[in-house]
C-alpha cells in the first residue's frame, strides 16, 4: 500500500512539473509574441512620424528626419534578407557578423540624429549635417551592398538548379519519346533484306549463270508447290470442307408443328 502511495505520489510531482515547464513555455512564447508585435508597431510609429517630419519641416530639421528614415529603412532590409538567406545558406553567416558590427555603427548614428532633432542652435546643426550626411550614406550605401551581394548570389543559385532541372527534364523527355526512333528503324529493313539476299543470289549463279552440277532451288520449290497442288484438289474432294445435312427420324409421339396463325 505504502509502494502505490508513493508512486501516485511521484506521478502527482511529475504532472505539477510538467504543467509548469508548460506554463512557463506558453508564457514566455506569448511574451516573446507580444515585445514582437510592440517593437514592430513602435518601429511603424516611429517610420510614419519620421516621414511626416520630413515632408512638414524644412531645413536642418527635416533633413535629419529624412537620414534618419533612409537609414532605418536600408539597414531593417538588410537585416531581413541576410537573415532570411541565411535560413538556406550558410556562407551568409559571416555576412551577418559583418551586419551586426555594421548596425553597432547604425545604432549609434541613430542616436545621434534623434538628439539633435531637438537641438535649437540651427547654426551648429547646419554645420554638423555634412558629415552626418556622410556617414548615413557610407552606412547605407555598405548595408545596400550586402543586401544586394546575398540577393543576387540566391538568384545565382536559382539559376543554376533551373539550368540543371531542364536539362533532366530534356532528358526524360526524350527517353519518354523512344517511340519516334523505333519506328523510324523498320523503314530500312526491306531495303537492307534485299540488299543481303542479292549478293547471295549473285554468288550462287555466278556471273554467267547457275553453276553447273547444282540444281536451282527455285526450280525445286516450283516443283514441290505443284505436287501440293495437284495433291491439295484429291484431299478436298475426299474431305469436303461442309458435310451435307443429314434428316433426323421422325418418331411416332412427336407432335406436328403447327401452322402460325395470320389472326
Amino acid at each position: 500500500m505504502e509502494a502505490v502511495i508513493a508512486v501516485l505520489a511521484l506521478l502527482f510531482v511529475l504532472f505539477v512539473t510538467l504543467g509548469v515547464y508548460a506554463t512557463v513555455k506558453v508564457v514566455g512564447a506569448a511574451k516573446r509574441s507580444a515585445d514582437r508585435h510592440l517593437t514592430q508597431a513602435r518601429r511603424t510609429v516611429e517610420d510614419h512620424t519620421l516621414k511626416v517630419k520630413s515632408f512638414a519641416q524644412s531645413g536642418p530639421a527635416g533633413e535629419i528626419a529624412e537620414l534618419r528614415l533612409k537609414l532605418r529603412t536600408s539597414m531593417r532590409a538588410t537585416q531581413d534578407a541576410l537573415e532570411a538567406g541565411a535560413a538556406e545558406d550558410q556562407s551568409l553567416k559571416e555576412s551577418l557578423g559583418l551586419f551586426e558590427r555594421l548596425s553597432a555603427h547604425g545604432h549609434e548614428l541613430d542616436a545621434e540624429l534623434r538628439r539633435l532633432e531637438s537641438e535649437p542652435d540651427r547654426g551648429t546643426l547646419g554645420k554638423r549635417l555634412p558629415e552626418l550626411r556622410e556617414r548615413t550614406h557610407r552606412i547605407a550605401r555598405s548595408a545596400d551592398s550586402l543586401r544586394w551581394a546575398a540577393r543576387d548570389r540566391a538568384r545565382h543559385f536559382a539559376a543554376d538548379d533551373l539550368d540543371s532541372l531542364s536539362t533532366q527534364i530534356d532528358l526524360e523527355t526524350g527517353a519518354l519519346r523512344h517511340w519516334t526512333t523505333a519506328d523510324q528503324q523498320p523503314a530500312a529493313g526491306p531495303a537492307a533484306t534485299s540488299a543481303a539476299s542479292s549478293p547471295s543470289r549473285s554468288a550462287a549463279h555466278g556471273p554467267d549463270g547457275p553453276a553447273p552440277g547444282r540444281t536451282r532451288p527455285d526450280t525445286a520449290r516450283s516443283g514441290t508447290a505443284r505436287s501440293d497442288t495437284a495433291r491439295e484438289p484429291a484431299s478436298e474432294q475426299a474431305h469436303p470442307a461442309i458435310a451435307p445435312a443429314t434428316p433426323r427420324p421422325v418418331y411416332p409421339w412427336q407432335k406436328k408443328p403447327r401452322p402460325e396463325s395470320t389472326t
